[in-house]
């Protein structure tokens, strides 16, 4: 294998539109992401990640590269081509971030762009909770979001959501497996619930052995069952988007195609060593690239 970065990507995303419920008003209709993963409790890896990347197909978007500018870090993740942000990322140095909306009804139509919050913990020095207290502050000028900041060199992983409005919750992420769809950390969700089982039944079938991020990705995250009418979320929106959106991998057309355009799987190995691989939509065909890089070392 040549010593270029083999290239990969992750999944998690940002937009916005308005469906009508039976009273006539309008709601959140963007980004509705889902993402599992195990930290430091794996014999092989200190991170391993699994995440969908759910939003409109006409939203132009950057596929996961390396990039970056004037003297700022380079970040590997994808970028979205209207707001400039991210929905995760990662860098050299060992920091890693994601990013899930949460699904309510009514969202601010001047709140600020989620997608801006990966790059303040990716583009600086803070550690994890530092970084969370600080968005805390100005957590209001979002609509609702769930935020994971990890750094792999301290082995912290902290968890910050502006949700419930008026008290964000900032959270140290413990050792084990974690999900998180577009509610708060770790809710029973259905799909929530399915892949994490799905998931942790993966891991454990492979043993402490290395898994095939390509094939988790296939085996987990295509996965189109919906949950029972009865066991959708209470979250305000549309029961009939609540069922749409109750598959971990989505594909509807409603005022414009909207679904999973992005399935990805994050390694992180004792060693510093990462692969990143995206399975991806563009132009109405699948696509999936795979890049490696080591963590630089701490000076």
């Amino acid at each position: 294998m040549s010593a270029a970065p083999r290239r990969l990507y992750i999944v998690c995303t940002r937009e916005w539109g308005t469906r009508g419920n039976a009273t006539g008003e309008k709601q959140e209709k963007g980004t509705m992401c889902i993402a599992t993963w195990i930290w430091q409790s794996h014999p092989v890896y200190q991170l391993l990640l699994l995440l969908n990347r759910d939003e409109y197909h006409t939203r132009p978007t950057k596929p996961v590269e390396w990039w970056g500018e004037g003297d700022r870090k380079m970040i590997l993740g994808g970028r979205d081509e209207l707001a400039g942000g991210t929905w995760l990322g990662c860098t050299r140095d060992g920091r890693f971030a994601f990013l899930t909306n949460f699904r309510e009804p009514g969202p601010l139509p001047v709140a600020k762009s989620r997608g801006v919050l990966p790059l303040r913990f990716l583009q600086n020095n803070q550690s994890p909770l530092d970084c969370a207290a600080e968005i805390a502050k100005e957590a209001d000028e979002y609509n609702g979001f769930n935020l994971v900041l990890a750094d792999v060199h301290a082995k912290t992983m902290v968890y910050i959501s502006n949700r419930p409005k008026g008290e964000p919750v900032i959270r140290v992420v413990p050792p084990g497996l974690h999900v998180l769809s577009n509610a708060n950390l770790d809710t029973p969700w259905p799909k929530a619930q399915r892949l994490s089982k799905n998931f942790d039944e993966s891991v454990r079938r492979n043993g402490g052995e290395e898994i095939p991020l390509s094939q988790m990705v296939h085996e987990l995250m295509e996965d189109t069952a919906k949950a029972d009418w009865s066991m959708l979320p209470q979250t305000g929106c549309d029961p009939e988007w609540e069922y749409d959106l109750s598959s971990i991998f989505i594909d509807t057309d409603t005022k414009g195609r909207y679904g999973t355009r992005s399935m990805a799987a994050i390694s992180v190995k004792a060693q510093g060593e990462v692969d990143f691989y995206e399975r991806y939509l563009e132009n109405s065909l699948w696509k999936e690239h795979l890049t490696h890089y080591c963590i630089e070392k701490l000076q």
